[in-house]
């Protein structure tokens, strides 16, 4: 259920004139501002986007129940420089949203709108919600991707992003723990301390049980100084996973590379929402941090979880999928995949550039991790000839003055024409070795 929709028309042309050229690309996402928040999206082919204010009316009922919720559109004003924006007063920490963007459905030239689809803000800070195996969460009739747009509402069938405040307090200083004396784990946070019998029990298989004390004494009798997380952004199962009842347990189909994996918090920190989720791996960081242990991420910034074409239409498909997928420049277009997923993120584009970077400065500053490590990285490395050293986001790295001096790790591989990069990456990457890593695994077997 929701208000009556503003005329989706596009507002008038953005004129530039002697404008602040920054006040034109303001930062994305929806963020505390004031009396309310600010709100700047990318959607450069949309002829009108509406932010969603979604409330629960009763929770009584079911959450795939449309009764449950009430909804408020906002107009965006744009575009500028393909950003949509405005300052909605009135909205608070813990709002659920969403976006709904019109414009073309026209999918053999890559565009794919569609209002009656509720999509999930790339700069979400905390999710809420379950994805339903629904025909709602896909943007057309059927499995034809090139068929008609599905006119059903997916407000009740996808998570919803929610506005979290920049959390308080600061974190303990980083280890610093130099790479000749690195010894790196690499663990699930379910994983790790699910089976741990010293621990308490509402702590297995969390953020907080990573850091207790007693995970703490394992780690350092194994003699480790770095731990590495395998994905902990926000993620959902793939496609034929969610059709039969299962879930991706390692994590690499990201929904949200700012927002927490809810799953992993205790269920004191998921009931109070995302800010005490975000709460509580920052608490783990810090914990680990003062234990004399590193912390480094696993990331997946070479695709998301909306799969091809006949996948999930949650959010960056469905904001501007021409702009953020690779495709193969063919007529009906294609998506090109290189990461064996269904779809890889074009980092062709600066859009998608700017989006991997911010997300890493979020987790180096805000989070406080000590390094990355790159799945399936030269996807990420990929220019207009293939795979370039040289690339954009790779000499970002090198330059960056948050992320330069951190620990970055490149998996020096993707399933693409040229894929195979071991040696190629430039400093300050490291690589994983994977000759030696099957032959110490052989070894020890």
């Amino acid at each position: 259920m929701h208000e009556p929709s503003p005329d989706p028309r596009p507002a008038p042309p953005t004129t530039l004139g002697s404008v602040d050229r920054h006040a034109l690309v303001p930062s994305l996402g929806v963020r505390p501002a004031g009396d309310g928040v600010d709100v700047a999206v990318l959607a450069s082919h949309a002829t009108a986007v509406e932010l969603c204010l979604v409330d629960v009316v009763d929770p009584a009922l079911p959450a795939q129940d449309p009764a449950r919720y009430r909804e408020r559109r906002v107009p965006l004003a744009g575009p500028a420089y393909g950003v949509w924006h405005a300052h909605v007063p009135g909205v608070r920490p813990g709002q659920r949203y969403g976006f709904r963007v019109h414009g073309p459905w026209e999918p053999a030239a890559g565009l794919r709108h569609n209002p009656a689809k509720l999509l999930v803000d790339p700069y979400a800070r905390g999710l809420v919600g379950e994805l339903v195996d629904d025909p709602a969460i896909r943007g057309q009739v059927g499995d034809d991707p090139y068929g008609p747009p599905d006119p059903r509402d997916s407000l009740p069938f996808v998570p919803h992003s929610v506005v979290v405040a920049e959390p308080a307090g600061t974190l303990a200083p980083r280890p610093r723990v130099p790479w000749r004396d690195t010894v790196v784990y690499e663990a699930h946070v379910r994983g790790l301390t699910q089976r741990l019998e010293a621990l308490p029990e509402h702590l297995r298989g969390t953020y907080a049980g990573v850091a207790h004390p007693v995970t703490i004494e394992h780690l350092r009798s194994l003699g480790v100084t770095t731990v590495e997380l395998l994905p902990v952004h926000a993620n959902v199962p793939e496609p034929h996973l969610l059709a039969s009842g299962r879930t991706n347990y390692w994590g690499y189909s990201t929904l949200g590379f700012f927002a927490p994996h809810a799953a992993y918090a205790t269920r004191a920190a998921q009931d109070a929402g995302p800010a005490a989720v975000l709460d509580e791996v920052r608490g783990m960081v810090h914990l680990l941090h003062e234990a004399g242990i590193e912390v480094l991420l696993d990331v997946v910034h070479n695709h998301t979880c909306e799969g091809g074409a006949d996948g999930y239409h949650l959010s960056w498909r469905g904001l501007d999928n021409a702009g953020y997928y690779l495709h193969d420049g063919g007529t009906p277009a294609r998506l090109a995949d290189v990461t064996g997923t269904g779809n890889s993120l074009d980092f062709r584009r600066p859009a998608v550039v700017r989006a991997a970077l911010d997300s890493l400065r979020y987790w180096a500053e805000v989070v406080g991790v000590d390094g990355f490590r790159f799945d399936l990285a030269v996807t990420l490395g990929r220019g207009a000839t293939g795979f370039d050293p040289d690339h954009s986001f790779l000499v970002a790295l090198q330059t960056d003055p948050v992320l330069c001096g951190l620990k970055l790790v490149a998996e020096p591989w993707d399933v693409g024409p040229g894929g195979w990069r071991t040696g190629q990456f430039p400093p300050p990457l490291a690589e994983w070795n994977d000759r030696f890593r099957d032959a110490a695994r052989q070894f020890w077997l």
